[in-house]
């Protein structure tokens, strides 16, 4: 018999990479990596240091070629266009300025090494794929203003529902209250609420509870030991 607390240990078969990034895995770093030099170009870019002139639009050149706009949406369900459906999952690389960028990459960068320490490489793809196509589709849905989706954050909340998941389990196993697990989303919600109350609401907000949603519906799944193991710690309460 597997001793409790197994399908919630790091797999030593598929242990991050130990290097410049410490224990990060590879596919956090490789994104960070990709999302920053992104943000450079742009903001340098629209500092006129680099491009030339032209180069002052290249933020809103990116967001008009690569946001997820409702309309953009209703245009795949008439006619399917791989051009438009790209951008399901190009828009968590363009960001609507320089702090919102570094806040997602450190938010990326701090998630991910909690919940790739637990995940497999693939289950860890497979969760930010499925968290950013259930942003997209939940902005397309239920989002009418014509405002384009973009930015990392619905794929950062997928990590946060994962985060809350594995943070419920463990403290069911030190025997503390699980409620807990609960307090970072708490706090997130919290926050965009006074923003919303002090800036007006930001409708990107839709995504991102698609991301936490299939994140936290998803983690069950990908934990290691997968449903079975889920199954095993609901008989074992």
């Amino acid at each position: 018999m597997r001793p409790q607390g197994y399908y919630d240990r790091p797999d030593p078969n598929h242990a991050p990479i130990e290097g410049p990034f410490g224990s990060l895995p590879p596919l956090i770093v490789v994104l960070a990596l990709v999302m920053a030099l992104i943000e450079a170009a742009l903001s340098l870019g629209a500092t006129g240091l680099v491009g030339g002139p032209q180069a002052v639009g290249w933020r809103i050149a990116a967001i008009e070629g690569h946001g997820f706009a409702p309309v953009v949406f209703d245009r795949l369900l008439v006619a399917w266009d791989w051009g438009l459906a790209a951008r399901l999952l190009s828009y968590p690389f363009v960001h609507m300025s320089l702090t919102h960028a570094l806040f997602a990459v450190a938010l990326l960068l701090a998630l991910g090494k909690f919940v790739g320490e637990v995940l497999h490489p693939v289950a860890l793809a497979l969760l930010l794929i499925v968290t950013t196509l259930a942003g997209a589709v939940g902005f397309g849905l239920f989002v009418t203003a014509s405002y384009p989706l973009i930015g990392a954050y619905p794929a950062i909340y997928g990590l946060i529902g994962a985060f809350t998941y594995l943070m419920w389990l463990r403290l069911g196993q030190a025997g503390s209250n699980r409620l807990a697990a609960f307090r970072l989303i708490g706090v997130l919600l919290g926050l965009q609420l006074v923003f919303g109350l002090l800036f007006g609401a930001d409708p990107a907000w839709v995504a991102d509870a698609a991301g936490f949603i299939a994140g936290i519906a998803l983690a069950p799944l990908l934990a290691p030991g997968g449903a079975r193991g889920f199954l095993a710690r609901m008989r074992a309460r």
